[in-house]
């Protein structure tokens, strides 16, 4: 969804028909899709959030930095990271136009502050425990008829 926000030369390439409003069609559309999607999911009971780990430009550096000085770390990293890099201020645009056409109260996003990769994934444990908590899932209840049944089969089971 970005990549082709940043770069519509990709876009332009999926044959997707002409309008007289093309690309703002496009993007409305396409929102209107995750957002539809989103939707089906929570009705259907199946609760969904999304979350962004903002890397600012800074912390990018020096992780690309250490991608190349640690030979076990060579294989995270690519010339073409360093020229999407040139796109940083169109990439924070697009994910801004994303997140606000995409996020609802039912799929909300959740932006982390992700330089600091421990805080990072504390906090996003802490949204997955919330969600979890949210759900109030418990074990199904035993009838009489079922507990009947176990005591029957134990009774088996006890020989």
């Amino acid at each position: 969804m970005l990549i082709v926000r940043v770069h519509p030369e990709i876009l332009h390439g999926e044959a997707i028909p002409d309008t007289p409003h093309h690309d703002k069609k496009v993007w409305h559309d396409r929102y209107r899709s995750i957002v539809d999607l989103e939707k089906h999911l929570y009705v259907n009971g199946t609760p969904h959030h999304q979350v962004l780990l903002h890397l600012s430009k800074e912390a990018q550096r020096k992780r690309f930095l250490a991608r190349i000085d640690e030979p076990d770390k060579n294989w995270k990293f690519s010339l073409a990271d360093i020229e999407e890099r040139k796109f940083w201020n169109h990439y924070m645009k697009a994910y801004e136009e994303c997140l606000s056409a995409t996020s609802t109260r039912h799929a909300p996003w959740y932006v982390v502050p992700a330089d600091d990769k421990e805080n990072a994934r504390l906090i996003v444990s802490q949204i997955v425990l919330d969600t979890f908590e949210g759900l109030k899932m418990t074990y199904p209840k035993t009838n009489a008829k079922r507990r009947k049944e176990l005591l029957s089969i134990r009774k088996r089971l006890a020989k």
